[in-house]
């Protein structure tokens, strides 16, 4: 209650400095004071999406993102609840009010960046393809005239449907609710010959399952990791991406980034990114 005393009292001070005693800020983003009031800050997530969040055996909501989001809902002294949602509306989620943050593996990307508003990135990715360890398909180019595998509404369909000569070559695009789906698919159907996915899900799920996948050399895209909030909620992004510096200065991102990938991999240092930034990006 005193750390959340402190903190309140604090943002009024930033509050008052900025826009005079009393006065309210001049775009009237109230959302870093919200989530104060409130004592909670609503994170919604896939819980499918190993190792960022997924169910343990007992059911419980376990995971790198889970763990860098409740450390940093301590950092502004409220309680982290995690709510488990349909990714496929995941934006609308978020824009009804249903949750604070989108925070699982969240690429940025310039279409979501349209709707949300992005914290720095936090993370480096790639989408890649994955493949059964036996399968003779090498490159992008082997996939022509095969059926693929992506979830639904994620970075990977987007850069797959983005990339035309690479679409047009492919024989059927699945899509799947959780990757966990898709990946199943590949490893004991015949219904797809590789799935696009996540290369930090990928890598964790062949730790798990080692000698059945294989990732091809040739990444489909390089991207970056976000938090995704209400559009305008700049007050809560900057205090959020403040908690996230504090806590690489501490140490605490790197304990918590090797507890999960048994490295400190964390970024800090590339700042928000531009619609410019993405478009480049994107290709």
């Amino acid at each position: 209650m005193l750390k959340k005393l402190l903190i309140l009292f604090t943002v009024t001070a930033l509050v008052c400095t900025s826009t005079g005693c009393g006065a309210k800020p001049s775009d009237g983003d109230t959302s870093l004071e919200d989530i104060i009031a409130k004592g909670e800050m609503v994170l919604g997530c896939d819980d499918s999406f190993p190792p960022m969040g997924f169910r343990d055996q007992d059911g419980e909501i376990i995971g790198f993102d889970i763990d860098l989001a409740r450390a940093v809902a301590e950092e502004l002294g409220v309680e982290l609840v995690v709510r488990p949602i349909n990714w496929d509306t995941k934006e609308m989620e978020l824009i009804n009010g249903n949750i604070d943050l989108i925070w699982n593996g969240y690429t940025i990307t310039s279409g979501r960046d349209a709707e949300v508003e992005f914290s720095k990135p936090y993370l480096n990715n790639e989408q890649v393809f994955v493949v059964r360890a036996d399968s003779g398909i090498y490159t992008p180019a082997d996939l022509a005239g095969v059926d693929v595998g992506c979830q639904i509404q994620s970075a990977a369909e987007s850069a797959i449907t983005g990339d035309g000569e690479l679409f047009s070559s492919i024989d059927e695009l699945r899509t799947y609710d959780t990757y966990q789906d898709a990946l199943l698919d590949l490893r004991i159907s015949d219904r797809v010959a590789a799935v696009a996915v996540d290369r930090i899900l990928i890598n964790y799920e062949m730790t798990q399952l080692p000698g059945e996948y294989r990732v091809l050399d040739e990444a489909l895209s390089v991207e970056y990791y976000g938090i995704g909030m209400r559009q305008g909620s700049v007050a809560l992004r900057e205090a959020i991406d403040k908690a996230l510096d504090d806590l690489q200065a501490d140490g605490s991102t790197g304990e918590i980034s090797g507890k999960w990938f048994g490295e400190d991999i964390v970024i800090r240092n590339v700042e928000k990114l531009t619609q410019d930034d993405l478009w480049e990006l994107e290709g």
